[in-house]
């Protein structure tokens, strides 16, 4: 149960009912804040970020039209021709972050998963976060010689080239429920090979996330096996 706020003249909150949740003394009925910001416990989901003014009390709204104004495009990355969406612009703006997080949370919170699998390197930010927030475990997915365990491999092609990745050979049992995770689908060549990694596994794929996916590459085309769900979505 959350808080019920009352806006009490113009220079404070009174939490009139304070939930078990509250982040600062439950005990307490009823307690008087400042104005200048109440935040309740996001631990127990995300209810945005709660702002008072003189005139009354408001929620921070998001949405993806905002996700996609603070990723930066850099042209020629990693090689020529290659325009590549830079998350880092997204990923250091607090209330954005936790946007795209919640988001998946929401989406995903129902489907009992054991395991979250993310893609090295920039799918592991959001795939820790993801799995903290689903009470799951975590399991990379990296590049050859990174793992220090045995593990199992696997070639395939990307936009710019050709690569490998590895999993460790005890990192899934077999039957777990498992969350695919990683930033962008591009070609789809990534995925698809962390996909057969976690098969080789024995695991059993709920879910594939992105936070971007560019459609016009059609990478959803070698994962149409899986129920799969991006966040933002370039044409």
């Amino acid at each position: 149960m959350g808080a019920t706020v009352a806006v009490v003249g113009s220079s404070s909150l009174k939490i009139r009912d304070l939930g078990p949740h509250w982040r600062d003394g439950a005990s307490v009925n009823p307690l008087t804040f400042p104005a200048a910001a109440v935040s309740p416990c996001h631990s127990c989901g995300h209810f945005g970020v709660l702002r008072a003014a003189a005139s009354g009390v408001r929620w921070r709204s998001m949405d993806v039209a905002d996700l996609k104004a603070k990723i930066r495009d850099i042209k020629n990355f990693p090689t020529e021709g290659i325009l590549f969406k830079d998350i880092t612009t997204l990923l250091k703006d607090g209330p954005a972050f936790r946007y795209v997080v919640d988001t998946f949370v929401r989406r995903y919170q129902q489907e009992r998963i054991d395991v979250v699998v993310a893609v090295e390197s920039r799918g592991f930010v959001v795939g820790g976060a993801l799995a903290h927030q689903l009470n799951a475990g975590f399991v990379p997915v990296r590049k050859l010689g990174k793992l220090p365990g045995k593990t199992v491999e696997v070639e395939y092609e990307l936009e710019y080239g050709r690569d490998a990745l590895a999993i460790h050979e005890d990192a899934i049992k077999p039957g777990q429920r498992v969350l695919a995770v990683d930033d962008l689908l591009a070609t789809g060549g990534t995925m698809a090979a962390t996909l057969r990694l976690i098969d080789q596994l024995g695991g059993h794929v709920v879910g594939v996330a992105f936070m971007i996916e560019l459609a016009f590459l059609h990478g959803r085309d070698k994962l149409k096996e899986h129920p799969l769900h991006s966040l933002i979505v370039y044409d």
